[in-house]
C-alpha cells in the first residue's frame, strides 16, 4: 500500500498542478474518480493486470466505458497511466488529489455517526465547532449506528471524537483493568 501511494502521489501532484491551472478542480475530481472507478472493476482489472492483453486494448477499454465523460486531457490522463504501467494505482491517485483540493479548498469531510438521527440543529453545532476548530469549511455526512447506544463519534480527517456511550464503557474497561 505505501508503495502504490508513493508511485501514485506524483501523478496526482500533476494532476492538481494543471487542474489548478485550468482552474477546473471539480471537473478533475470527477474524470481521476471515474477513471479510479472503472479500472478498481474486477474485470477491468484483470485485463490490466494480465501480460498478454495489450496496453492500446486496456486503453481502449477504458476509454470505451468513458465514452463522452472525459475531456482530451482526461483522455491523455489515461493513456499517461497506462503508458507507464501505473493504471493500478489511479485509486491512489484520485484519493490523493482528492486531498489536495480539499487543502486547496480549505475544506474538510466530515462524518457524524450518531446511536439516533442527528437533528439539522444538532447538525450545526456539530458544523460550527468542527469549522472552528479546523480552520477549514466543513462537509458533514451523517448515519445511525445503534450498536453506539448513545452519544455520538465524530471523525474529521485524522481527528476523532468520540462521545459515543460505547466508547465510554470501553474507554472506562480499560482503566479498571489497569
Amino acid at each position: 500500500m505505501a508503495q502504490a501511494i508513493t508511485i501514485a502521489r506524483p501523478y496526482a501532484q500533476a494532476v492538481f498542478k494543471l487542474a489548478q491551472a485550468q482552474q477546473r478542480l471539480p471537473a478533475w475530481s470527477d474524470m481521476v474518480n471515474l477513471v479510479a472507478t472503472v479500472v478498481t472493476d474486477p474485470r477491468v482489472k484483470a485485463l490490466i493486470t494480465d501480460p498478454k492483453v495489450p496496453t492500446e486494448r486496456v486503453v481502449s477499454i477504458v476509454l470505451g466505458v468513458c465514452e463522452g465523460k472525459l475531456d482530451q486531457a482526461g483522455k491523455n490522463y489515461v493513456h499517461v497511466l497506462a503508458d507507464n504501467d501505473r493504471l493500478t494505482v489511479a485509486d491512489e491517485i484520485a484519493a490523493i488529489y482528492a486531498q489536495l483540493r480539499a487543502d486547496a479548498e480549505r475544506t474538510v469531510k466530515a462524518e457524524l455517526v450518531s446511536a439516533t438521527t442527528a437533528d439539522a440543529t444538532q447538525q450545526a453545532q456539530i458544523v460550527a465547532a468542527l469549522k472552528k476548530r479546523l480552520q477549514r469549511e466543513v462537509e458533514l455526512t451523517c448515519r445511525v449506528d445503534p450498536a453506539l447506544l448513545g452519544g455520538a463519534i465524530v471523525r474529521a480527517g485524522d481527528l476523532v471524537i468520540d462521545g459515543s456511550v460505547s466508547g465510554q464503557l470501553q474507554r472506562l474497561a480499560v482503566k479498571l483493568s489497569h
